[in-house]
């Protein structure tokens, strides 16, 4: 198992189930800073150009999934540098696996809202649109994009982004019962996590998977 982002939310998430699942025989996680855990089948790689793969790629070979958390909030951000990180690291990521690994299962986080058309108003709807498409064309053995929505951070995980932690720190309380009474449209790391070891392991009836489609999981 790969993981690209497990520093942010979804990504410590993802790497929690992933650590406790018994049929994961190894994670090597692959991001530009350490998450510093330590654990016996966990393995940390640090890189630094994410757009450039060719000189770890033995470190990438021999692996059947990979889940990719790494994202960057829009706010602020032109759609050129919002681009960069969401279509042009993503792309360069997913293509080196895709021929390293062609029997990959690649599992990319999204968000709902996601403009499939490419051509929408809203910026961010429409890059990551743009990122899921091309994803979709590549030649993996199965890919899903997971879109999930309000995530509830559980097990003391938190946002890196600055604004999440303070939308969080006043809607933390009501994020479970939300997410109990509204499966639509929130969701929990937790669940996140172990939706897309289910995807990785035994596939899913749709390629793009929405909230209520990742809590059915």
């Amino acid at each position: 198992m790969i993981l690209f982002g497990a520093s942010g939310m979804v990504g410590q998430g993802s790497l929690r189930e992933c650590l406790l699942d018994a049929d994961v025989a190894k994670v090597l996680t692959v991001g530009r800073s350490a998450t510093g855990q330590q654990h016996p089948k966990l393995r940390e790689l640090v890189h630094r150009d994410f757009l450039d793969f060719s000189g770890i790629e033995r470190e990438l070979a021999g692996f059947d999934a990979c889940f990719f958390c790494l994202g960057v909030s829009s706010a602020g951000m032109t759609e050129e540098s919002y681009r960069r990180v969401t279509y042009d690291f993503t792309m360069a990521a997913a293509g080196t696996l895709a021929r390293l690994n062609p029997g990959m299962t690649f599992i990319y986080v999204s968000g709902m809202g996601t403009d499939s058309s490419e051509h929408g108003r809203s910026m961010w709807a429409r890059v990551k649109g743009q990122t899921e498409n091309a994803l979709l064309k590549l030649p993996f053995r199965a890919a899903y994009m997971f879109r999930p929505g309000t995530i509830a951070p559980l097990h003391g995980i938190k946002s890196k982004t600055r604004a999440y932690r303070m939308f969080y720190a006043v809607a933390g309380p009501l994020l479970p019962w939300m997410y109990s009474r509204w499966p639509k449209y929130v969701t929990t790391t937790e669940q996140v996590g172990r939706a897309m070891l289910k995807v990785a392991k035994h596939g899913a009836a749709k390629r793009v998977l929405e909230t209520s489609d990742i809590n059915e999981v």
